[in-house]
């Protein structure tokens, strides 16, 4: 007997998008024991908790469990999955919606915003500038406004202080220019 199918959320991926980013996704590695979680699954989970806001102990019962969601959300992180998907779906979306442009950039923006941050958050710092105590967060997007990468940082380093690291962030390979 089948698992009945859930209600799907907002966030969920449509069958094009999961079609889209299924085969970006690293294989189930070799020799181990088979893979028990339906990774569509864990990614609508990812996106449900980057659309809401809510705490991985606060995701909703219907999806996988929060252990092997943030699991795998930490080592698609760590291994460079997030940034390769992001690379690769800014790339197609540039082919059909910019094809005068090249697939990948040869110019970027950079800029950063101070964000609240709770009073127990790590890497906390005072933006003295902007008045507020908690993170910053950085960002690069291409010529079409298409996101390259982010970077968060205390809240008080300083734009400039900050900007090596963020460059230093994207893969040049990536990229013209």
């Amino acid at each position: 007997m089948d698992a009945p199918v859930r209600k799907p959320y907002l966030t969920d991926l449509t069958d094009v998008q999961w079609e889209t980013i299924e085969p970006l996704l690293p294989a189930a590695r070799f020799g181990g024991r088979p893979r028990s979680v339906d990774l569509r699954e864990v990614m609508n989970a990812i996106l449900y908790v980057n659309r809401t806001g809510c705490q991985w102990s606060l995701l909703p019962h219907d999806f996988p469990a929060k252990s092997t969601v943030y699991e795998y959300f930490a080592q698609w992180r760590d291994d460079g999955t997030w940034q390769h998907l992001l690379d690769v779906l800014r790339e197609g979306y540039r082919e059909v919606h910019a094809p005068s442009h090249e697939p990948t950039p040869s110019a970027a923006s950079i800029d950063s915003q101070s964000v609240k941050g709770t009073e127990h958050a790590g890497g906390n710092g005072y933006d003295a500038g902007k008045k507020i105590q908690g993170r910053k967060r950085s960002i690069v997007v291409d010529t079409l406004g298409l996101l390259m990468t982010v970077a968060v940082t205390a809240g008080h380093v300083d734009d400039a202080a900050a900007a090596p690291s963020v460059l230093e962030s994207l893969d040049r390979e990536a990229y013209r220019g």
